[in-house]
């Protein structure tokens, strides 16, 4: 069974930094893509960033030049790094991993959620 460990969630300075981290265990496989959505309440969730297995990124417009994601394909780990927090960055933010394999299966795996609160 596939579970996804979230970590480094919780208060930073406008301005700070913070570092999330998700592993997931319980895969064979390399996902083929890993990241990071948030969520306030009363809106959708949204893209953060993603990686892809050959470490290709996608950056939303809001974080793009502030947060760097990066992976361990061996581990299975995702890390966000994430520097100039803004108070709208306060969410809470759930790692994702997309398992693709050559049979044609697909699947999602979500995190449990980390708040994020960026406020002096």
């Amino acid at each position: 069974q596939v579970q996804l460990v979230e970590s480094g969630g919780g208060l930073a300075q406008p301005g700070g930094s913070l570092r999330l981290s998700c592993t997931a265990s319980g895969s064979i496989f390399s996902f083929y893509a890993m990241g990071w959505y948030r969520q306030t309440p009363g809106t959708q969730r949204e893209l953060v960033a993603t990686i892809t297995s050959s470490l290709s990124t996608i950056y939303s417009d809001s974080v793009k030049g502030r947060f760097t994601i990066s992976r361990d394909n061996a581990k299975n780990t995702v890390v966000l790094q994430m520097n100039s927090l803004k108070p709208e960055d306060t969410a809470v933010y759930y790692c994702n991993a997309d398992l693709r394999l050559a049979s044609g299966f697909r699947s999602d795996y979500w995190g449990q959620g980390t708040q994020v609160t960026v406020s002096s």
